[in-house]
């Protein structure tokens, strides 16, 4: 295995009777950096990342996992925070920290539980029940469950979910912290506007095959039809004319108009100005590129799973 890389799986198929999950999966996740895993329900996403765990194991091909293709359920050196929380409510928080930093074999781990329950503002609540917590403090514990023994790999699956938007920062430097410590994170998500923001590279799985996989810039270049966003003084019905495609309500206000040129490949903006100038009196208009939101969107609406786009060599 490359030392750049944390993870490789090649060539990797995961059935479940009839069903094919993972399909001829190849990917390679760098070392260090914070690595998104997007997908629809049911895409593909969680026997992917439960295959990296060693909760499932492939039907065909192989899964490297920090130098090793074979190894156990609970490896020291990953930590997880899965989705459906498993918190057991009856323990006292710092028990329960050093209870699961032990299970990693990290025992001399109290300077470590005291730092993170201090960084997250959760010092107060060390000797309080689980059950006692609100969600979002439990969220919060069960991050420093994930970390408090220093995993080389950390799989993250919804990290922010139950966090209101101050916590969700706290919660986003400390990862950010982790990261700089050296850690590989997977950063599995629903929420493309935190990924853009958070990951250096992004995967995509659609339908079991891998339809996007690069940085957040490689994958936008790959999608680089740009978005364009129109206002009128009075209203003016694009989808008359047919070199204007896509058509929705764009987000600057009523009346914004968001289209993508749909006559073949598009002009230069000033050029699809002039056009819409001929139209009527304008009096707002940009040009953009897609947001991975919606790159996102266009993949997972599509009829067939687009191979290939923005793979890895």
């Amino acid at each position: 295995m490359s030392a750049t890389h944390a993870i490789e799986i090649e060539q990797v198929t995961k059935t479940f009777g009839a069903q094919t999950a993972v399909n001829s999966l190849d990917l390679q996740v760098p070392a260090g950096g914070i690595y998104g895993f997007i997908g629809p329900n049911g895409s593909g996403k969680t026997t992917t990342l439960r295959m990296i765990l060693r909760i499932y194991q492939p039907d065909r091909g192989r899964v490297t996992v920090l130098g090793e293709s074979q190894g156990r359920t609970a490896d020291d050196r990953v930590g997880y925070l899965p989705e459906e929380r498993g918190l057991y409510k009856r323990m006292r928080v710092n028990d329960l920290l050093t209870y699961y930093a032990r299970l990693k074999g990290c025992y001399d781990c109290q300077p470590k539980i005291t730092r993170w329950l201090e960084r997250l503002g959760a010092a107060e609540w060390s000797k309080k029940r689980i059950d006692m917590l609100s969600k979002g403090m439990a969220q919060k514990i069960q991050f420093i469950a994930a970390v408090v023994a220093e995993p080389q790999l950390l799989i993250l699956d919804e990290p922010f979910s139950g966090l209101d938007p101050v916590n969700m920062e706290l919660l986003k430097d400390a990862i950010l912290e982790v990261q700089r410590q050296g850690t590989t994170i997977i950063f599995s998500t629903h929420d493309m506007e935190t990924a853009e923001r958070l990951c250096q590279s992004v995967f995509m799985i659609y339908r079991g095959h891998k339809v996007l996989d690069g940085t957040v810039d490689q994958i936008k270049n790959q999608f680089a039809k740009p978005q364009f966003e129109v206002r009128f003084d009075e209203a003016v019905d694009l989808t008359r004319y047919p070199e204007f495609g896509h058509i929705e309500p764009g987000e600057s206000g009523a009346g914004c108009q968001r289209f993508q040129w749909a006559a073949g490949e598009p002009p230069a903006a000033s050029h699809v100005l002039a056009r819409l100038q001929t139209l009527g009196s304008v009096n707002h208009f940009r040009s953009q590129r897609p947001s991975l939101h919606d790159i996102f969107v266009q993949i997972a609406t599509a009829d067939l799973p687009s191979e290939g786009v923005g793979r890895r060599a």
